[in-house]
């Protein structure tokens, strides 16, 4: 089992640069490297958006499709306190309390009630919930350009030549910090235990005394703040538009797949791969089309690598 963890590497490796060389081939070092960090930045997003999938997954059985939709209420919300002058860090602040505020609401209030259902009439509640949000943010803030920004998009260090800026590295630090503390959260606290024991078995939990109601809402928490933060910097990087930011939720989903909604260190491997093929995929001519295809279709070939002569399931049960 080892040694095909080991092949499963090497072939990911391998694939990579690859599919790195081939799309830069006779391109410059420099621009090259220029799409890879933008590249790394995307799919930072896109992990974070699945990291906060996962967690809420695990521990509640529940694919959340409206993390995109509160993520961009927030993001909203920090623009508009700054057009009102409001000091930056507390729109920031505003942005993932809101996010917060909006998750928790479904946690407490929907999702007890389905919580006895399919999985996937639980995904597709949380689905009409981010069309619901969605509706409310668009009829707030009318279909105008805007932009958003954050001090550190004028501060950038060089790496190898290549000046990265502050938030590009913020972002993608923040997805390797937030898998390494979840991790340690989920294995080394009595809640993180408590969320894994919810993810084995939920009947059998409830019957050994541990609190579910205190457990998911702890989960839809740490969901919901991911949730801001993604949304704060998928404003800043990407666009700042409700229906882009609400849908960004679909990569995620895919890099949660990459990781089997199990595995974090997966998730975000894939959403970095993702955000990098995604990005290189610019400078071919003939390929730049399929860019928006391209998370769902690194994320079939990772399913049906590591599912071969398995079954992949999403529901808690059989």
């Amino acid at each position: 089992m080892r040694n095909f963890k080991y092949l499963n590497w090497v072939i990911y490796l391998v694939v990579m640069v690859g599919i790195i060389s081939f799309l830069g081939w006779g391109k410059p070092t420099k621009i090259i490297g220029l799409f890879f960090v933008s590249g790394l930045a995307v799919g930072s997003l896109y992990a974070l958006g699945g990291i906060g999938m996962v967690v809420l997954y695990r521990a509640t059985g529940v694919l959340n499709f409206a993390n995109g939709a509160a993520g961009a209420a927030g993001v909203m919300l920090a623009w508009q306190l700054g057009q009102w002058g409001v000091w930056a860090p507390l729109t920031w602040l505003a942005c993932i309390l809101l996010a917060l505020a909006i998750s928790l609401t479904y946690g407490r209030l929907v999702a007890p009630r389905l919580a006895w259902r399919e999985p996937v009439v639980k995904a597709v509640a949380t689905l009409g919930f981010a069309l619901i949000v969605l509706g409310i943010v668009s009829f707030l803030w009318i279909d105008d350009p805007r932009t958003f920004s954050l001090p550190t998009d004028k501060v950038g260090v060089y790496i190898l030549g290549l000046r990265v800026t502050v938030t590009r590295l913020i972002t993608f630090l923040a997805s390797v910090s937030i898998v390494v503390g979840i991790y340690f959260y989920l294995s080394r606290t009595v809640v993180g235990l408590q969320m894994r024991a919810l993810a084995n078995d939920r009947d059998l939990s409830a019957l050994i005394g541990i609190p579910i109601l205190k457990v998911e809402t702890i989960a839809w928490g740490i969901s919901g703040v991911i949730a801001g933060f993604t949304g704060l910097m998928f404003g800043d990087l990407i666009r700042l538009e409700p229906t882009v930011i609400t849908f960004m939720v679909i990569p995620s989903v895919a890099a949660a797949v990459c990781g089997r909604l199990d595995n974090l260190a997966l998730v975000l491997i894939g959403g970095l791969s993702m955000g990098v093929i995604e990005s290189l995929l610019t400078l071919s001519q003939t390929l730049k089309g399929v860019r928006p295809i391209a998370p769902f279709v690194i994320a079939a070939i990772v399913l049906i690598w590591y599912q071969r002569g398995t079954r992949l399931t999403f529901g808690t049960k059989d």
